[in-house]
């Protein structure tokens, strides 16, 4: 069994394979190129075709490939998606500009509203069309009018619309009318990227629907785009093996599945560092963990709370401030990475991000053409990088560029050395990710001296510990391949989907009919969820099935995610599943009101299957203290505190179980490069991730 995990981020895409042998043999490779922002599509298969290399494999010898890719998402960022037409219930055409009358930042008197100023869909290409389906029981009160959706039809063929999504009110209760107007509008326009709201997300409110089905087809035709590509160039490669796409909600899908519903890619790209974040802190036995991918251009932001991943609540479940109702791990992503570009600003403020020098052209020291420094010429420049070992000398640096780019832009400007200058970019750099860390934990009451913080990433390990010390988190993690470990977390993901329906019933007064409803919900949404999977080829008994429901109280605004008692949905269920809702509420706001009436708004079925996961072999036992046989040589590198000391290098992949290393030390590897710290000692753990805490007696 030949497994391959590549994930693709904005400066280098990562990959790894696993090949485990008929007699349970088993090795792991890694590899890393640059990103092609162009077409993500091309270094995917160059790196895949480069590591079967490294491997001494045949690509045809692949048996399964999983992706995590950025595309969707950067589509949004950048907001060159498709030319999106909608068709809906008439009176209801301004929904997507009204949204909820909410202002994004209450105070300011300069605030964009980016439903407004920078619309999904114009509303020119917004067309109203006469029907009406009626609440409780989606009941027709108006037919569908065929005729004006063919007449709308040919309108978006005429200004040559690529996209189309259909949204009608209460279609969540009936789909009937979407289906029927998907059906003419794909007859009329056969090649274009068509959508109902209903297919996407078959929840209660209108607007959140609207909003969800239009970012599904504002970026469909370029995601779907990206897939056949890639599906292509893999094939031409030789890779003839099965591909899974990885999804927000932390599972994997499959290729027809993201073309069809690719909003539920939004987080695709950072959700794999999450879930490798949690098996690295299993083998860790640390289940308390906040994790921070630092790659070139951003930093992903994620807590794991015994162990296990944080689902945001619908209300925060918003991409480029619009509402996007999928399941997505809670992670927060802030412009900070190894690529952020350092400048002073008009008013003379030293910044550094959010913009980012990319992969093209990079940092000045990749020598590519980029001449502004960077958070990576200043780690250069401070001595924490060395030109033999970065990406295991796969690509040169030019330290004197560096130096360059940071006394031209930065130093002479402000009157500062280049290594005070360094020293501030890392100052501000590591501040702005603490306080992104500190929103996403103290902020919600969590208490990071009970966390492990995990840093990952290529330039993760760079900044761990002294993102440890600022947020007084417990110890550092770095794991075995910190530069691809969401690449690895690929392989240790599983299929999962989520089906939907909303079903308003008050749980403390349920009469039996309401229960009769909601499993005869539940019944249909697992049978969805079964026949999904056995699609993908799952065997009924490799299915599993997860039930989940949204609850709030009675008028509150938004739910939190209860999980359902197994079984059937009884009266006993429903007042377990308030107590349940209680207790949620508590943890997430403090507090609950246990005498208030419990709504359940929106079911969902969550079907998922076991599959392989990735196995790493346990190291020998080392037990050494700064292993003579790992040290390679000794340079002269500037810490946090601006000292300069003579500091040794340590080859990560000699160093053994029970090992240790006591800062000041630099451990470097081909994906990343380890900082530690005077005063603090890294312990090698059974798989190789080292935890790196204080000295004992240091303060």
């Amino acid at each position: 069994m030949i497994r391959v995990g590549v994930d693709v981020g904005g400066t280098f895409t990562d990959l790894v394979l696993e090949r485990v042998g008929a007699d349970g043999s088993q090795s792991v490779f890694t590899h890393k190129v640059s990103s092609t922002i162009a077409d993500q599509s091309i270094a995917v298969v160059q790196g895949v075709v480069e590591l079967c290399a490294i491997a001494g494999v045949q690509p045809a010898q692949i048996d399964a490939l999983f992706h995590g890719t950025t595309v969707a998402t950067n589509i949004v960022i950048e907001r060159n998606g498709a030319e999106v037409g909608m068709i809906t219930t008439r009176g209801f055409r301004d929904i997507l500009h009204m949204g909820r009358h909410k202002r994004p930042h209450n105070f300011s008197l300069q605030f964009d509203v980016p439903w407004q100023s920078a619309p999904l869909i114009k509303r020119r290409n917004r067309i109203v069309v006469d029907e009406r389906i009626l609440p409780p029981t989606g009941a027709i009160e108006t037919p569908l009018d065929e005729d004006q959706v063919e007449r709308a039809a040919e309108l978006f063929a005429e200004r040559g619309l690529d996209a189309v999504v259909i949204g009608f009110l209460y279609s969540f209760l009936n789909p009937d009318h979407e289906l029927r107007a998907a059906e003419i509008v794909r007859r009329v326009l056969p090649d274009a990227f068509v959508c109902a709201s209903s297919g996407v997300v078959n929840t209660i409110r209108e607007y959140e629907r609207f909003s969800t089905a239009a970012m599904n087809a504002y970026i469909g035709p370029k995601v779907a785009r990206y897939l056949d590509n890639l599906k292509r160039r893999l094939a031409e490669a030789g890779v003839t093996a099965f591909v899974r796409i990885m999804q927000s909600n932390g599972g994997v899908t499959t290729v027809e599945q993201a073309s069809r519903n690719p909003v539920g890619l939004l987080l695709s790209g950072p959700a794999g560092g999450v879930i490798g974040g949690r098996w690295t802190g299993e083998a860790c036995d640390q289940r308390e963990i906040i994790t921070i991918d630092i790659g070139g251009t951003s930093a992903d932001i994620s807590v794991i709370r015994d162990g296990a991943l944080t689902i945001k609540n619908p209300r925060d479940t918003e991409v480029a401030h619009m509402p996007v109702l999928v399941p997505m791990i809670d992670i927060d992503a802030i412009g900070a990475g190894g690529g952020s570009i350092a400048y002073i600003d008009s008013g003379g403020a030293f910044r550094v991000g959010p913009k980012s020098a990319g992969a093209e052209p990079g940092p000045a020291c990749y020598g590519r053409g980029g001449t502004l420094p960077t958070v990576t010429d200043a780690q250069v420049v401070l001595g924490r990088l060395d030109p033999e070992h970065f990406l295991g000398g796969g690509l040169h640096i030019d330290p004197a560029l560096s130096e360059q780019a940071i006394r031209t832009h930065l130093a002479d400007p402000l009157g500062l050395s280049v290594k005070d200058a360094a020293l501030g970019v890392l100052r501000i750099i590591n501040n702005n990710m603490a306080l992104a860390i500190a929103s996403n934990s103290v902020a919600r009451g969590i208490d990071p001296r009970n966390y492990s913080l995990m840093a990952f990433g290529g330039a993760g390990p760079l900044h761990g510990v002294a993102l440890g010390q600022i947020i007084a988190a417990k110890n550092v993690i770095s794991p075995l391949h910190p530069g691809i470990t969401a690449a690895m977390g690929l392989l240790v993901t599983e299929p999962r989907y989520e089906f939907t329906r909303s079903s308003l019933t008050i749980l403390q007064s349920a009469s039996a009919a309401e229960l009769a409803t909601v499993n005869a919900i539940f019944d249909r949404l697992q049978a969805e969820a079964a026949a999904q999977l056995a699609a993908d080829g799952i065997a009924p008994e490799r299915q599993n099935f997860e039930r989940v429901a949204e609850c709030r109280y009675v008028g509150q605004g938004f739910e939190l995610r209860v999980a359902v008692p197994a079984g059937p949905f009884t009266a006993d269920a429903a007042q377990e599943m308030a107590r349940r809702f209680f207790a949620v509420h508590r943890t997430e706001y403090g507090h609950a009101f246990e005498d208030q009436a419990v709504q359940m708004v929106t079911l969902r079925v969550i079907g998922s299957a076991h599959s392989d996961t990735l196995r790493l072999p346990a190291l020998d036992k080392g037990g050494r203290r700064n292993p003579s046989d790992a040290a390679l040589y000794a340079r002269p590198t500037t810490f946090d505190d601006a000292t300069t000391i003579q500091t040794p290098r340590f080859d990560r992949m000699k160093l053994r179980a029970q090992d240790t290393v006591a800062g000041p030390a630099v451990i470097v590897q081909q994906n990343s490069t380890t900082i530690v710290p005077p005063g603090f000692v890294a312990t090698v753990m059974k798989l190789g991730d080292l935890v790196i805490a204080r000295s004992e007696g240091e303060a």
